[in-house]
This record gives C-alpha cells, sequence and structure tokens, in this order.
C-alpha cells in the first residue's frame, strides 16, 4: 500500500468513529430526537447500562472487542467503500442476534429482487463456497455509489490510476538499485559474435557492473566495440516529483490537511489545533452519525421489542480546554440565574442546563465586626468601613462570594416575594 493512502486509512479507521465511548439511552418520552452530542445541557435521557445491544457492540464475537470491529470495518468503507455486517441471528435467521462478524466487501454479492430491490447477498468463502444470506442476516454501511444502488464508491477508488503510478515508480526506483549495469547503455560491435563471445561479454559484463557496490565502475570494451550512453536518468524522469504529486491527489481526495499526517511544512500550533478541528468536524463526526442512524434502525431493530424505546449515542469527539470548560460552566451559570428570575423553578433549571443538584443552605450569615483597615502610610486611619448587618436589605450578599447554588436560590426567592412578576437585580 501506498504510504500516505496508508497514514490516510489508519487516522480515519482509528478515530473516535472506532475507538469513541458509545452508550445507550433510554428515548425522551415526548417522542423528540434529543442527542447529546448536538443539543449538549439540555440531554435528559436516562442511561441503559445493561441490553443484549450495547453487549453485542461492545464485544461483537468472541476473538474481536467492539474497537477492533469497527477498526476493520472502517478500513473496509475507506479503501472499497462498504461495510458488511453478518449477524449470527440462530438457525432461523431471524432471532436476537448474538454474534456480528465483518467480512471483505470483494467476496460479498447482492442479490437483486424486481419487486423487493433486495433479496439477500451470497458470501464466496476462501476456499470458493458459496454461503446465501438473508437480507435480515447482513447489515450494510456503505458511499453511495452514484452508478450501482447495490455497492459503495470510496475515495480510494477515485484514485487508483495516480496510486498505480506511484507504486510502480516506486518499484522501477528500487529494480534500479538492484538490478542496474550502470554505466547504462548499448554496446555495438562491428562483427557477429558468436553465442560463447556474447555470453562471455555478459558474464564479464555483469561481474564488473551490476549491483549497487560496482555502479560507476570504468568499462572496458574490445575487438572495437563503441560505447553509446542512455539518454534518460533518474533526474530526467523525475520520479520524486511525480510520488509527492501523488501524495497530494491522495490527501485531496481525503481531505486531509497535512497536519494530521505528521507533515510540518508550514504548521504552526495555531493551524494544528484548527486542522484537528476541521478534522473531527468533517470526517469523525460524519462516520459517528452514519452508524448512529445505522444502529438506532436496522441494527436495534433484530432486537425485537427490547430495542425499542432505546438509542444509541456517542460521546463528544472534540478536544476540550479548560478554558472551554470555565466558559461552558460560566453560560450555564448565567442561564440559569436568567430563568429563576424569570420565575421558572431552580431544580427544574438547574436540571435543564446541566448543572448538578445544589443544598441550599439559606443567606451567608456575617458575625462580629470585621477586622480593622490597615493604616495607610500616611498614618491617618481610614474611615471605618461598613458593617454587613448594617446595609440594607438584600444588599448584605455584596459583601460575600456567592457560588451558582446561592445566586439561583436567592433570585427565586426574590421572585416569589415580588409576585407582581418584577424581579430585582441580584448581584453575582
Amino acid at each position: 500500500m501506498q504510504g500516505t493512502l496508508y497514514a490516510i486509512i489508519q487516522l480515519l479507521s482509528t478515530g473516535s468513529q472506532s475507538q469513541g465511548g458509545w452508550k445507550m439511552f433510554r428515548e425522551n418520552k415526548d417522542g423528540r430526537v434529543r442527542y447529546a452530542q448536538t443539543d449538549k445541557g439540555s440531554d435528559q435521557r436516562q442511561e441503559v447500562l445493561r441490553h443484549a445491544a450495547l453487549s453485542l457492540w461492545n464485544q461483537p464475537n468472541p476473538f474481536m472487542t467492539g474497537a477492533d470491529f469497527r477498526e476493520v470495518g472502517w478500513q473496509h468503507m475507506e479503501l472499497a467503500g462498504e461495510w458488511y455486517w453478518v449477524m449470527n441471528r440462530g438457525p432461523s435467521g431471524k432471532g436476537v442476534p448474538i454474534e456480528m462478524w465483518p467480512v471483505r466487501p470483494d467476496r460479498m454479492e447482492p442479490v437483486p429482487d424486481r419487486d423487493n430491490f433486495l433479496v439477500g447477498w451470497v458470501y464466496t468463502g476462501p476456499n470458493g463456497e458459496a454461503v446465501p444470506l438473508l437480507h435480515d442476516e447482513v447489515i450494510q454501511l456503505r458511499y453511495p455509489h452514484p452508478s450501482d444502488p447495490y455497492r459503495g464508491l470510496s475515495a480510494c477508488q477515485s484514485i487508483l490510476v495516480d496510486i498505480d503510478s506511484a507504486k510502480y515508480s516506486a518499484e522501477w526506483s528500487r529494480n534500479f538499485f538492484l538490478n542496474s549495469a550502470q554505466p547504462g547503455g548499448i554496446v555495438v560491435f562491428n562483427k557477429r559474435l558468436s553465442d560463447d563471445e556474447f555470453n562471455e561479454f555478459t558474464e564479464r559484463w555483469r561481474e564488473q557492473h551490476q549491483g549497487v557496490a560496482r555502479g560507476h565502475r570504468v568499462g572496458v570494451l574490445e575487438q572495437g566495440a563503441e560505447w553509446i550512453p542512455n539518454t534518460y536518468t533518474l533526474r530526467d524522469m523525475q520520479f520524486a516529483d511525480l510520488r509527492k504529486i501523488t501524495s497530494d491527489m491522495i490527501r485531496q481526495a481525503y481531505r486531509i490537511h497535512q497536519a494530521m499526517l505528521g507533515n510540518s511544512d508550514d504548521v504552526n500550533r495555531a493551524n494544528a489545533q484548527t486542522a484537528e478541528e476541521v478534522h473531527v468536524s468533517w470526517h469523525e463526526v460524519p462516520r459517528l452519525r452514519r452508524q448512529r442512524n445505522v444502529l438506532n434502525s436496522r441494527y436495534l431493530d433484530m432486537f425485537g421489542e427490547t430495542g425499542k424505546g432505546v438509542e444509541f449515542d456517542f460521546d463528544d469527539p472534540f478536544p476540550t480546554s479548560s478554558d472551554q470548560v470555565n466558559d461552558e460552566l460560566t453560560a450555564k451559570s448565567k442561564a440559569a440565574q436568567l430563568l429563576v428570575e424569570a420565575g421558572w423553578e431552580p431544580d427544574d433549571v438547574l436540571k435543564m442546563v446541566g448543572l448538578p443538584a445544589m443544598r441550599f443552605l439559606g443567606p451567608p450569615q456575617v458575625t462580629g465586626n470585621p477586622p480593622p483597615a490597615k493604616r495607610p502610610a500616611t498614618g491617618k486611619p481610614d474611615s471605618d468601613p461598613p458593617n454587613p448587618a448594617a446595609l440594607p436589605a438584600g444588599h448584605a450578599q455584596d459583601m460575600v462570594t456567592l457560588d451558582v447554588g446561592e445566586i439561583v436560590r436567592e433570585a427565586f426567592q426574590d421572585a416569589k416575594r415580588n409576585g407582581n412578576g418584577h424581579k430585582r437585580e441580584v448581584d453575582a
């Protein structure tokens, strides 16, 4: 396999879509689709920890983990545009799946039907045996093929000519160092050589010049032989430029930034982080969604009644930083304060914005006098600081730092006291 292509396939097959966390939830009672990936903070679903479909997804067969199964599958997807899950549903072929296996796309042949579009598949084993599979025993993921509704098409298939070009140029360069008998060219004799003379000359020439260790030796010709050098050199054939162009073509076909392949040319920290974010957004998230759609439709349908009312979802694949976490907490706190000030129940607000439940211990009590102020350099004392107990009602909290729970509870109490709908401002 060409080096750039291998790096891209490995990158795409070992991302979040294969290694990332998958979870199962009970569907919302209101029937609306709400995924944690796209609706953060308002996800009210209950996680399901034990389910036959979840166990099979994490351990599809005795020889593969869930990550292994998905990595092999995404290799098939990126190289052939198809990924087949062959389900073991018992002797009847209609039971609850107990195993599933990834199979090579080139061994699967669809069986079209005039009325039902697709009857099933025929799998050709390593020994040539044909195994018929019903439609209910196979799940197919594919990148749609524009001219064949039954098969898939990958980016690799669109650049096969470029990949072959790079392969042949690499093989030519390798054979040059192994087999070339430099100085390269043609030896011309002014007479016809006998078989013995020809064999003797050939053996001597190879003995003197063939191989890397014997390159660029001086050649000695006899009997008026003339040397005509080869007019083409490695520089003239520009194999190095050809291979670089091919690598760029492969990257463009898969839409991969050079920073994701370890190429440090014109890459700094800023655009490397941007490249990672673009990669997650353009590649990993669409692949995760493609898997989720299949899991929540055909896959769960195979589990009968137990597959109803539950759904699969994936963990957020985007990388996070401490600044993002702090910004998210600040935004949730402000949203909670505004909702409580509008009259909503504090516990429901905390649940809605995704903050944990917090106990309200009442407003902070300030006892005793505050410590005396430090004297300035002039020797004159500062004026006495204000006593929180002497402040007007509603402003004592300005002297202390309130956490999110206290802000929410204080705003709620104000809303209840001011039943006319006018809320006073609460200082955070």
